[in-house]
């Protein structure tokens, strides 16, 4: 997601190219500045043009890699696209990477924030190349959790103070002699390692690698009751087909996070928000109104990642299908 470390899973596309001689790659450099602003191939992105207008023009979204992001950014770049007539450049990006590109222009919105005090000292404090746009209506958690059939078996399991007594049953090959505490994406925001440490667990942490790989192991577990513990966050589509049971860790209380290698408590809630550039922030551009006005429920992001990463619809098909279905509440994003 550091002080904490950064974003939530697996689908960035680097386009990294290198040039072969000096002059060349610099003049292909400054053009591609000129025209997209685009920071050394870390940026893939892809035009869905509904026509750019002189009002709006172009729209740069970035889109971190999981699929409730997902959701949020291809309902604003449709309503964007088709109400205002703006050209959506999709940006795919770690979080980090994304505020990056709010001074250089490539980015104009990072439209679901998890906190990151260290990019918003950063970024809005310091180089004021960014603002706070607002909150999205949605509530994050982040927390570890078990698969339902363990916490029936074992009601106990639930207080981390129980953890270490079966420690023993999530042993695998790659946690060697601890048990497995299953994370996500390296990018995520975790505290995980400290936590493990902190509280005396005996346990080792491991990535999945992506938001997939975590859903289809915490899937296969809760389908052949094996022993399955790990990080796992809310908004989340899966939790509708999978109630994942949330351990209690110690309670979060403010400042208990300050010092990442002594964090010995829970996550804190986050009122999740979005973040734009200041340059886009002051461009009048009725997209910078519209990514203002945006807001929805936990539901409603659920909802669209799930006909994404669920039905395997197209991210567009799937806003489409939310937006055909909520009139009203994408009006009032329009006023």
């Amino acid at each position: 997601m550091t002080k904490w470390i950064d974003n939530r899973g697996g689908m960035e596309r680097p386009a990294k190219k290198k040039s072969g001689a000096v002059v060349l790659g610099a003049l292909a450099l400054a053009a591609a500045l000129g025209l997209t602003a685009c920071g050394g191939g870390d940026i893939s992105s892809s035009s869905n043009g509904g026509g750019s207008s002189a009002k709006c023009g172009a729209f740069n979204v970035a889109v971190n890699p999981w699929v409730g992001y997902e959701a949020d950014a291809y309902v604003v770049g449709t309503v964007a696209k088709q109400k205002l007539g703006c050209t959506v450049n999709y940006k795919t990006l770690k979080e980090e990477v994304s505020w990056q590109g709010f001074g250089s222009g490539e980015v104009d919105a990072v439209l679901e924030n998890w906190g990151h005090p260290e990019l918003v000292d950063k970024y809005i404090k310091q180089q004021k190349t960014a603002v706070d746009a607002g909150p999205t209506g949605n509530t994050g958690v982040i927390g570890w959790y078990v698969p339902p059939w363990m916490a029936k078996q074992y009601p106990d399991i639930t207080d981390y103070k129980n953890l270490n007594k079966y420690a023993s049953m999530f042993k695998t090959s790659e946690s060697g002699a601890q048990g497995q505490l299953l994370d996500g994406d390296p990018s995520f925001v975790t505290n995980d390692d400290a936590l493990v440490k902190n509280l005396g667990l005996n346990f080792k942490v491991v990535y999945a690698g992506s938001e997939p790989a975590l859903i289809q192991a915490f899937r296969q577990a809760e389908q052949n009751h094996t022993p399955l513990i790990g990080y796992f966050y809310e908004p989340q589509w899966f939790l509708n087909e999978v109630p994942l049971m949330k351990v209690n860790l110690p309670a979060y209380t403010d400042g208990c996070d300050a010092d990442a290698a002594k964090v010995a408590c829970d996550y804190p809630k986050y009122d999740l928000n979005k973040v734009v550039s200041t340059k886009f922030a002051n461009s009048g551009s009725p997209a910078y109104n519209l990514v203002k006005n945006f807001k929805w429920t936990n539901e409603d992001q659920n909802a669209v990642a799930g006909y994404i990463a669920k039905d395997n619809m197209s991210p567009d098909a799937a806003a489409q299908k939310w937006i055909d279905a909520n009139p009203d509440k994408v009006a009032a994003w329009l006023k």
